[in-house]
């Protein structure tokens, strides 16, 4: 059931030679497997930035489950959805309205809504207080359910994928694991909704890098998602149903002093013959605790590649990016 991603992708493999894993190799207990995994998870990133991921946690009925309860929740009247939009949270949990975010360097908002899950906190009151809790759908008594699932088994498949990165960049395979254990990551169901007149300057979802350190797109309905490649060319991106597209975001590049590669993406419109239709797309953005630093690691500077980032927190970041999306004020 998984048809296609956005936030992350991947091309046809057979027309554009995206590389697909397996996460199997990785946890199979064979150390030939594994080391074969790293490696290839590794050259994807530093060479292209995102992968094709198959052997993850998620399964169709699962997805499947999901998507019904998403559809169910766009197709609410938007003075229901406008209830569950919160003020004074930067869009971090609950709903965000139509055209509400823009692209870093855009004006015009994309054309989409969507809502947001956030994490589910374990034993720590100081995240407990620095995360908006999460939204209650009252109309939907599954929605919420089955919202908290997937993002557990997505958040499982980000952590083996972040081991694998650490032991690619040389260092302690459970480095990522305390940074991300109570994370600020965010599971975002969007609607893009039917066209009916002429966008003036605007499409689905602007080009450009996410915020985070990986995120994993589970699958969209409709076509429109595209990736740039290093030469700038705008390729069509489409899964396999059994895979999920996994991107590097702009903090792990950063972190790795543009080592693995942040992949600029975007969602265009779609022919006008197909303006009716909605599109719809689930990315989880694996977000690290707002205290870990994102200062580049010193085994990403050399001679030829010489530190090109300032020291920056996690929360400090994501704050500064929040404010040029337009869904936080200075």
């Amino acid at each position: 059931m998984f048809l296609y991603i956005c936030n992350t992708f991947l091309l046809i493999n057979t027309m554009n030679n995206i590389p697909s894993v397996n996460l199997k190799d990785f946890t199979s207990g064979d150390p030939i497997r594994k080391q074969k995994f790293v490696d290839e998870i590794g050259k994807a990133y530093e060479e292209i930035g995102f992968v094709a991921l198959k052997g993850h946690f998620l399964d169709d009925t699962l997805v499947d489950n999901l998507y019904n309860e998403v559809k169910e929740f766009f197709s609410l009247p938007v003075e229901t959805k406008r209830k569950y939009e919160i003020e004074g949270i930067g869009g971090q949990r609950g709903y965000i309205s139509f055209g509400k975010e823009s692209a870093k360097g855009k004006k015009e908002g994309d054309l989409k809504e969507f809502w947001h899950f956030g994490q589910y906190v374990e034993n720590n009151s100081k995240f407990e207080a620095e995360y908006p809790k999460n939204v209650q759908v009252e109309e939907l008594p599954e929605f919420n359910k089955v919202g908290k699932e997937t993002y557990r088994m997505l958040e499982k498949t980000a952590k083996y994928v972040l081991r694998a990165l650490a032991l690619h960049l040389g260092l302690k395979e459970l480095y990522f694991d305390n940074y991300i254990h109570n994370g600020n990551s965010i599971l975002r169901p969007i609607h893009y909704p039917p066209i009916f007149e002429e966008p003036e300057n605007a499409v689905r979802a602007a080009a450009h890098g996410d915020i985070n350190l990986i995120t994993l797109l589970m699958g969209a309905q409709g076509r429109g998602l595209q990736v740039q490649n290093h030469e700038g060319e705008w390729l069509d991106a489409i899964a396999e149903p059994d895979e999920l597209m996994i991107n590097v975001g702009d903090m792990l590049s950063r972190h790795t002093n543009n080592k693995l590669k942040s992949t600029i993406h975007r969602v265009i419109n779609p022919p006008r013959e197909l303006w009716g239709t909605s599109r719809y797309s689930i990315p989880f953005f694996m977000h690290p605790i707002s205290d870990m630093k994102l200062n580049v690691l010193e085994s990403c500077i050399d001679e030829n590649n010489p530190k090109q980032f300032d020291d920056i927190t996690a929360g400090e970041f994501l704050n500064e990016r929040l404010i040029e999306l337009g869904l936080i004020k200075k």
